[in-house]
């Protein structure tokens, strides 16, 4: 693509607004932002689009929602009459622009004579997940970039079980949009009009109602919740986003009686002016919280991304400070705990099953097979868990009582097919007053864990490369590593090497080859002779490489010096 050429044709456009035309000429002798810009579209793939909010093909902007949504509603309308009747959900988060962009997908769709269940205001991408699969909607759209920093938005799209679209779908989608011309092959129906119409219909109270009543449906323990809950203190944050009322209220019916919310970020605000990145994987963004908790004397702090997908926790350690609990540590003491509360209640089904993802601790696994269950790996996403908790509970080989992924996500339940922070939050703050009513806060517990299944550590590292370099850069040092595998990484031999590509699996010692499960996707995974996995895959969201370290000792400063070790390799990665 001309990106010069690109550029002009926008210039041109009256679908320009005057502020969009002025922006781009304020470009027009920065040939390197041009490029920028107008290189090529933002590629349409499984997660969607993201990108920066600016005016330009390679961003977000009204246009390239309308673009994009033109070749979703040809999708759905490729279902015939009875798709186009089911319709879509469409949800917004909390980031600037996030509901005209709704608002601009539901025009378009609307003119497709496809049905719209838009809700009123920004919910939590669970919910809607949930508004796909309970109104029998043919796809789902989301307008959210989660945890991204605040000049960022996206637009995720879902199918009909609720769960991000499947890779054929996303495809046919990407193949439609290279055909549909961004200014002239888009049609719309104003917003009102489509109302009047019946084509648009408005979710709200109802709809979180019948949420809510699925999320409190997985409450375990409600009685040891109500005998510690004169003393047990719980500090929220949702970071200015989308949590902000259903996970107040689910915690509260949960019988939580001190429950203290961070008050300056329970206020709505795309800027996000209390934090540099609002998300729960990064403890600064927390100090407001353990301010609060300080003050309160809480325990236990729950915090939400932006879009209510994600939660991350932290908890008061012996010495009155606070520790963050990593996103594989709550995942282990989440799913331990379930195991024991789904058996002390009789809840726990035949042939359970734990899924976790090919980055995800070992631990879970471990967790999972001590106490009886099956757990078994796939690709990042929630898509790919949604799909495998699909396949097994459909042919009958199990029945999946969680799923979850390092990155803080976790879903539950049988009526949401995304990570879910409304309930993840509920479980968890259910499972920190059940070790309260022990006298143990969740740091005792994890040390609990470790003694009892093993030491084991984890590490993501991220090479962050940002920029039209940054996609060469990328793709060339996932190229190297797959044309030349390295030998050994930190003085350790590499036992067998994994290419999630093709599904190759290599015996390094005699060379021999066969094949796994799961293929199809650009990571690449380094089994060492110590039983530590290096894996290497870029972000499918962000511009960095992420290398996952997984390993173990005996004993946590084994198990340390091994995150250590191979930390050292991953830093020549960065020269």
């Amino acid at each position: 693509m001309d990106f010069m050429q690109e550029y002009e044709k926008w210039l041109a456009s009256p679908a320009l607004s005057a502020a969009e035309r002025a922006e781009l000429e304020a470009i027009r002798n920065d040939p390197r932002e041009i490029e920028a810009r107008f290189y090529a579209p933002l590629e349409f793939g499984t997660a969607g689009l993201r990108g920066t909010m600016c005016t330009g093909l390679h961003n977000m902007n009204l246009h390239v929602i309308r673009w994009a949504t033109q070749g979703f509603a040809d999708v759905i309308a490729a279902e015939g009459e009875a798709g186009k009747r089911r319709g879509v959900a469409i949800c917004m988060d909390c980031r600037n622009h996030s509901m005209d962009f709704a608002r601009a997908a539901a025009e378009v769709c609307a003119a497709s004579g496809i049905h719209v269940r838009i809700f009123e205001s920004l919910r939590p991408t669970p919910e809607l997940s949930f508004a796909v699969r309970e109104y029998g909607c043919q796809a789902g759209i989301n307008v959210t970039a989660s945890h991204n920093p605040k000049e960022y938005n996206g637009y995720k799209v879902y199918w009909e079980d609720g769960a991000q679209l499947p890779p054929h779908h996303a495809d046919a989608i990407a193949k439609r949009l290279g055909e549909i011309d961004i200014f002239t092959g888009i049609r719309t129906m104003p917003y009102d009009e489509a109302v009047k119409a019946g084509l648009v219909e408005v979710l709200g109270a109802e709809t979180d109602e019948k949420f809510l009543a699925n999320v409190m449906a997985q409450v375990n323990d409600k009685e040891t919740v109500s005998k510690v809950a004169d003393t047990f203190k719980v500090v929220y944050t949702p970071f200015h986003g989308t949590g902000y009322r259903l996970i107040p209220e689910a915690l509260r019916r949960l019988g939580i009686k001190h429950l203290y919310c961070v008050p300056e970020q329970m206020a709505i605000d795309g800027n996000f002016p209390t934090v540099v990145s609002p998300n729960p994987e990064n403890p600064e963004g927390f100090y407001l919280a353990v301010d609060l908790a300080k003050r309160e004397g809480a325990d236990f702090i729950v915090g939400s991304d932006p879009d209510a997908d994600r939660v991350g926790v932290m908890v008061r350690t012996k010495s009155g400070e606070f520790k963050v609990i990593s996103g594989n540590q709550t995942g282990v003491l989440l799913l331990d705990y379930l195991i024991g509360a789904m058996k002390r209640s009789g809840r726990m089904p035949e042939k359970a099953v734990a899924l976790k993802t090919i980055v995800t601790t070992e631990m879970a696994r471990k967790v999972a097979e001590v106490n009886g269950l099956s757990c078994f790996d796939t690709f990042t996403g929630f898509k790919f868990l949604a799909e495998k908790k699909d396949r097994l509970e459909r042919t009958g080989e199990g029945k999946v009582i969680f799923s979850y992924e390092e990155s803080y996500g976790y879903m539950l339940g049988d009526y949401v097919r995304d990570k879910d922070a409304v309930t993840a939050s509920l479980l968890l703050t259910e499972m920190a007053a059940w070790y309260a009513s022990q006298g143990l806060t969740l740091s005792d517990a994890m040390d609990a864990l470790y003694e009892k299944y093993g030491h084991f550590a984890e590490k993501t590292h991220n090479l962050v490369m940002p920029g039209l370099d940054g996609l060469k850069d990328m793709a060339a040092l996932m190229e190297s590593l797959r044309s030349a595998p390295p030998a050994q990484l930190s003085g350790v031999r590499t036992a067998v090497w994994k290419d999630y590509q093709d599904g190759s699996v290599t015996n390094c010692a005699t060379g021999a080859k066969s094949a796994m499960e799961l293929s199809g996707s650009n990571v690449l995974r380094f089994e060492m002779a110590d039983g530590t996995s290096v894996i290497v895959r870029p972000s499918g969201t962000e511009p960095k490489i992420k290398v996952y370290i997984l390993t173990q000792g005996k004993t946590a400063d084994e198990a340390a010096a091994n995150l250590k070790k191979y930390g050292e390799w991953v830093d020549t990665l960065k020269k």
